[in-house]
Protein backbone atom coordinates (compact mmCIF):
# COMPACT_ATOMS: atom_id res chain seq x y z
CA UNK A 1 0.00 0.00 0.00
CA UNK A 2 1.37 3.46 -0.80
CA UNK A 3 2.38 5.84 1.98
CA UNK A 4 -0.44 8.29 1.31
CA UNK A 5 -3.05 5.54 1.69
CA UNK A 6 -1.56 4.28 4.98
CA UNK A 7 -1.77 7.72 6.57
CA UNK A 8 -5.34 8.57 5.68
CA UNK A 9 -8.81 7.28 4.99
CA UNK A 10 -8.79 5.56 1.62
CA UNK A 11 -11.78 4.99 -0.66
CA UNK A 12 -12.33 3.36 -3.99
CA UNK A 13 -14.97 5.00 -6.17
CA UNK A 14 -16.35 2.99 -9.07
CA UNK A 15 -18.09 4.26 -12.21
CA UNK A 16 -19.53 1.74 -14.66
CA UNK A 17 -20.90 1.84 -18.19
CA UNK A 18 -23.98 -0.39 -17.88
CA UNK A 19 -25.20 -2.40 -20.87
CA UNK A 20 -28.92 -1.47 -20.88
CA UNK A 21 -30.62 1.95 -20.85
CA UNK A 22 -31.85 4.08 -17.94
CA UNK A 23 -33.18 7.59 -17.36
CA UNK A 24 -31.53 10.52 -15.57
CA UNK A 25 -30.76 14.19 -16.20
CA UNK A 26 -27.87 16.27 -17.47
CA UNK A 27 -25.75 18.00 -14.85
CA UNK A 28 -24.35 21.48 -15.40
CA UNK A 29 -21.06 20.40 -13.84
CA UNK A 30 -19.52 16.95 -14.03
CA UNK A 31 -16.76 16.83 -11.48
CA UNK A 32 -16.77 13.41 -9.78
CA UNK A 33 -17.00 14.31 -6.08
CA UNK A 34 -14.39 17.05 -6.43
CA UNK A 35 -11.61 14.45 -6.47
CA UNK A 36 -8.39 15.17 -8.35
CA UNK A 37 -4.75 14.17 -8.54
CA UNK A 38 -2.47 16.21 -6.30
CA UNK A 39 0.32 18.04 -8.15
CA UNK A 40 2.49 21.08 -7.57
CA UNK A 41 2.25 22.58 -11.08
CA UNK A 42 0.22 22.64 -14.29
CA UNK A 43 0.19 21.06 -16.74
CA UNK A 44 0.95 17.68 -15.17
CA UNK A 45 1.60 14.33 -16.86
CA UNK A 46 -0.36 11.22 -15.90
CA UNK A 47 0.78 7.78 -17.03
CA UNK A 48 -1.80 5.39 -18.52
CA UNK A 49 -0.37 1.89 -18.18
CA UNK A 50 -1.11 -0.39 -21.16
CA UNK A 51 -2.32 -3.80 -19.95
CA UNK A 52 -4.66 -4.26 -22.92
CA UNK A 53 -4.40 -6.69 -25.81
CA UNK A 54 -3.35 -5.60 -29.31
CA UNK A 55 -7.00 -5.25 -30.36
CA UNK A 56 -7.44 -2.45 -27.78
CA UNK A 57 -4.15 -0.59 -28.24
CA UNK A 58 -5.52 1.76 -30.91
CA UNK A 59 -8.44 2.84 -28.71
CA UNK A 60 -6.22 3.46 -25.69
CA UNK A 61 -3.74 5.50 -27.74
CA UNK A 62 -6.55 7.50 -29.37
CA UNK A 63 -8.18 8.27 -26.02
CA UNK A 64 -4.87 9.36 -24.53
CA UNK A 65 -4.30 11.74 -27.44
CA UNK A 66 -7.86 13.06 -27.21
CA UNK A 67 -7.54 14.00 -23.56
CA UNK A 68 -4.33 15.93 -24.33
CA UNK A 69 -6.04 18.24 -26.84
CA UNK A 70 -7.65 20.95 -24.73
CA UNK A 71 -8.68 24.01 -26.82
CA UNK A 72 -6.65 27.18 -26.45
CA UNK A 73 -9.50 29.02 -24.69
CA UNK A 74 -9.17 26.70 -21.67
CA UNK A 75 -6.28 26.32 -19.25
CA UNK A 76 -4.24 23.28 -20.36
CA UNK A 77 -3.77 21.24 -17.20
CA UNK A 78 -3.29 17.62 -18.24
CA UNK A 79 -1.08 15.48 -20.45
CA UNK A 80 -1.36 11.69 -20.61
CA UNK A 81 1.30 9.22 -21.74
CA UNK A 82 0.76 5.53 -22.52
CA UNK A 83 3.42 3.41 -20.77
CA UNK A 84 3.95 -0.36 -20.35
CA UNK A 85 1.63 -2.01 -17.83
CA UNK A 86 2.65 -3.86 -14.66
CA UNK A 87 -0.43 -5.83 -13.68
CA UNK A 88 -2.40 -8.97 -14.58
CA UNK A 89 -5.30 -7.70 -16.73
CA UNK A 90 -7.73 -10.13 -15.08
CA UNK A 91 -7.20 -8.66 -11.63
CA UNK A 92 -6.02 -5.20 -12.81
CA UNK A 93 -4.58 -4.27 -9.45
CA UNK A 94 -3.58 -0.61 -9.12
CA UNK A 95 -0.13 0.97 -9.06
CA UNK A 96 0.50 4.08 -6.99
CA UNK A 97 0.67 7.30 -8.98
CA UNK A 98 -0.82 6.17 -12.29
CA UNK A 99 -3.77 4.50 -14.03
CA UNK A 100 -3.68 0.82 -15.05
CA UNK A 101 -5.85 0.14 -18.14
CA UNK A 102 -6.92 -3.50 -18.65
CA UNK A 103 -9.16 -5.75 -20.73
CA UNK A 104 -10.30 -9.30 -19.98
CA UNK A 105 -13.32 -11.62 -19.96
CA UNK A 106 -14.78 -10.29 -16.72
CA UNK A 107 -18.07 -12.18 -17.14
CA UNK A 108 -21.76 -11.20 -17.25
CA UNK A 109 -21.41 -8.33 -14.81
CA UNK A 110 -23.84 -5.90 -16.48
CA UNK A 111 -21.07 -3.38 -17.26
CA UNK A 112 -19.01 -2.71 -20.38
CA UNK A 113 -16.34 -0.79 -18.49
CA UNK A 114 -15.44 0.18 -14.93
CA UNK A 115 -13.19 2.95 -13.59
CA UNK A 116 -11.88 2.93 -10.03
CA UNK A 117 -10.01 5.67 -8.19
CA UNK A 118 -8.34 5.29 -4.80
CA UNK A 119 -8.71 8.39 -2.62
CA UNK A 120 -6.50 9.57 0.23
CA UNK A 121 -6.88 12.99 1.93
CA UNK A 122 -9.20 14.06 -0.88
CA UNK A 123 -6.71 13.28 -3.67
CA UNK A 124 -6.59 10.51 -6.23
CA UNK A 125 -3.60 8.27 -5.46
CA UNK A 126 -4.07 5.59 -8.14
CA UNK A 127 -6.65 4.33 -10.62
CA UNK A 128 -7.74 1.46 -12.82
CA UNK A 129 -9.84 1.06 -15.96
CA UNK A 130 -11.36 -2.28 -17.02
CA UNK A 131 -13.15 -3.03 -20.31
CA UNK A 132 -15.18 -6.23 -20.40
CA UNK A 133 -14.53 -8.50 -23.38
CA UNK A 134 -17.46 -10.71 -22.35
CA UNK A 135 -19.64 -8.05 -23.99
CA UNK A 136 -17.16 -6.61 -26.48
CA UNK A 137 -16.86 -10.04 -28.10
CA UNK A 138 -20.59 -10.01 -28.95
CA UNK A 139 -21.99 -8.76 -32.25
CA UNK A 140 -23.56 -5.63 -30.73
CA UNK A 141 -20.48 -4.29 -28.93
CA UNK A 142 -17.63 -5.66 -31.06
CA UNK A 143 -17.58 -2.30 -32.79
CA UNK A 144 -15.03 0.50 -33.04
CA UNK A 145 -17.48 3.15 -31.85
CA UNK A 146 -18.48 1.37 -28.66
CA UNK A 147 -14.87 0.51 -27.83
CA UNK A 148 -13.63 4.07 -28.37
CA UNK A 149 -16.43 5.67 -26.35
CA UNK A 150 -16.06 3.33 -23.38
CA UNK A 151 -12.25 3.62 -23.16
CA UNK A 152 -12.47 7.42 -23.47
CA UNK A 153 -15.17 7.64 -20.80
CA UNK A 154 -13.55 5.36 -18.24
CA UNK A 155 -10.19 7.11 -18.57
CA UNK A 156 -12.01 10.42 -18.11
CA UNK A 157 -13.39 9.17 -14.79
CA UNK A 158 -9.87 8.57 -13.49
CA UNK A 159 -9.14 12.31 -13.87
CA UNK A 160 -12.11 13.15 -11.61
CA UNK A 161 -14.78 13.64 -14.30
CA UNK A 162 -18.35 12.41 -13.91
CA UNK A 163 -20.84 11.82 -16.74
CA UNK A 164 -22.33 14.84 -18.49
CA UNK A 165 -25.55 12.87 -19.08
CA UNK A 166 -26.81 9.37 -18.17
CA UNK A 167 -29.81 9.03 -20.50
CA UNK A 168 -29.21 6.47 -23.24
CA UNK A 169 -32.08 7.63 -25.46
CA UNK A 170 -31.83 11.43 -25.76
CA UNK A 171 -29.79 13.37 -28.32
CA UNK A 172 -26.04 12.85 -28.05
CA UNK A 173 -24.06 15.68 -26.45
CA UNK A 174 -20.98 14.99 -28.60
CA UNK A 175 -18.81 13.70 -25.75
CA UNK A 176 -17.66 10.29 -24.55
CA UNK A 177 -18.82 11.34 -21.06
CA UNK A 178 -22.44 11.01 -22.28
CA UNK A 179 -24.36 7.70 -22.20
CA UNK A 180 -25.91 6.79 -25.55
CA UNK A 181 -27.51 3.97 -27.51
CA UNK A 182 -25.54 5.02 -30.60
CA UNK A 183 -21.96 6.27 -30.10
CA UNK A 184 -21.81 7.52 -33.71
CA UNK A 185 -24.72 9.90 -33.19
CA UNK A 186 -25.35 12.43 -34.42
CA UNK A 187 -23.53 13.90 -32.52
CA UNK A 188 -20.52 11.56 -32.25
CA UNK A 189 -19.80 10.48 -28.65
CA UNK A 190 -16.38 8.99 -29.42
CA UNK A 191 -14.20 11.80 -28.02
CA UNK A 192 -14.24 14.53 -25.32
CA UNK A 193 -15.93 17.86 -26.02
CA UNK A 194 -15.19 21.43 -24.94
CA UNK A 195 -17.22 21.09 -21.74
CA UNK A 196 -14.98 18.20 -20.63
CA UNK A 197 -11.83 20.28 -21.16
CA UNK A 198 -13.47 23.24 -19.42
CA UNK A 199 -14.36 21.06 -16.42
CA UNK A 200 -10.79 19.72 -16.21
CA UNK A 201 -9.50 23.29 -16.23
CA UNK A 202 -11.87 24.10 -13.35
CA UNK A 203 -10.99 20.99 -11.32
CA UNK A 204 -7.25 21.57 -11.71
CA UNK A 205 -7.18 25.39 -11.61
CA UNK A 206 -5.35 25.30 -8.26
CA UNK A 207 -2.11 23.51 -7.40
CA UNK A 208 -1.26 21.47 -4.31
CA UNK A 209 1.61 21.36 -1.84
CA UNK A 210 2.21 17.65 -2.57
CA UNK A 211 1.95 15.31 -5.52
CA UNK A 212 0.33 11.90 -5.99
CA UNK A 213 1.63 11.60 -9.57
CA UNK A 214 4.36 9.02 -10.28
CA UNK A 215 4.57 7.89 -6.67
CA UNK A 216 6.70 4.90 -5.71
CA UNK A 217 5.22 1.73 -7.28
CA UNK A 218 3.07 -0.43 -5.04
CA UNK A 219 -0.41 -1.90 -5.44
CA UNK A 220 -3.14 -1.73 -2.84
CA UNK A 221 -6.88 -2.01 -2.52
CA UNK A 222 -9.46 -4.76 -2.80
CA UNK A 223 -11.56 -6.00 -5.69
CA UNK A 224 -15.06 -4.53 -6.00
CA UNK A 225 -16.39 -6.30 -9.09
CA UNK A 226 -19.51 -7.95 -7.70
CA UNK A 227 -22.41 -6.92 -5.46
CA UNK A 228 -21.15 -9.28 -2.72
CA UNK A 229 -17.93 -7.23 -2.48
CA UNK A 230 -19.58 -3.79 -2.24
CA UNK A 231 -20.69 -3.97 1.39
CA UNK A 232 -23.61 -2.07 2.93
CA UNK A 233 -26.15 -0.11 0.88
CA UNK A 234 -25.84 3.51 2.04
CA UNK A 235 -27.95 5.49 -0.45
CA UNK A 236 -30.56 4.93 -3.17
CA UNK A 237 -31.74 7.50 -5.73
CA UNK A 238 -33.51 7.80 -9.10
CA UNK A 239 -36.05 5.13 -8.19
CA UNK A 240 -33.34 2.61 -7.32
CA UNK A 241 -31.38 3.15 -10.53
CA UNK A 242 -28.42 4.68 -8.67
CA UNK A 243 -27.05 3.34 -5.39
CA UNK A 244 -24.03 3.90 -3.17
CA UNK A 245 -22.45 1.05 -1.21
CA UNK A 246 -19.73 1.16 1.43
CA UNK A 247 -17.45 -1.62 2.69
CA UNK A 248 -15.33 -0.88 5.76
CA UNK A 249 -12.06 -2.79 6.14
CA UNK A 250 -11.03 -1.10 9.40
CA UNK A 251 -7.87 0.91 10.05
CA UNK A 252 -9.38 3.87 8.19
CA UNK A 253 -9.79 1.99 4.91
CA UNK A 254 -13.04 1.50 3.03
CA UNK A 255 -14.44 1.12 -0.48
CA UNK A 256 -17.23 3.34 -1.78
CA UNK A 257 -18.98 1.97 -4.89
CA UNK A 258 -21.22 4.16 -7.05
CA UNK A 259 -23.54 2.02 -9.19
CA UNK A 260 -25.93 2.93 -12.02
CA UNK A 261 -28.19 -0.04 -12.70
CA UNK A 262 -29.77 -1.06 -15.97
Amino acid sequence: MNRLSRRSTTAVLVAAVIVAAFQSSTSASHSWGGYHWARTQNPFTLNLADNVSASWDYYLTTASGDWNRSPVQFLHVLNTVVVPGQTNPRTCRPTSGRVEVCNALYGNTGWLGVAQIWIGSGHIAQGTVKVNDTYFNTAKYNDAGWKQMVVCQEIGHTFGLDHQDVNFDNTNLGTCMDYTSNPYGPLSNLHPNDHDYEELAFIYAHTDSLTTIKSAPGASGANAESRSEWGQLMKTAHGGRTQVFERDFGNGQHIVTFVIWA
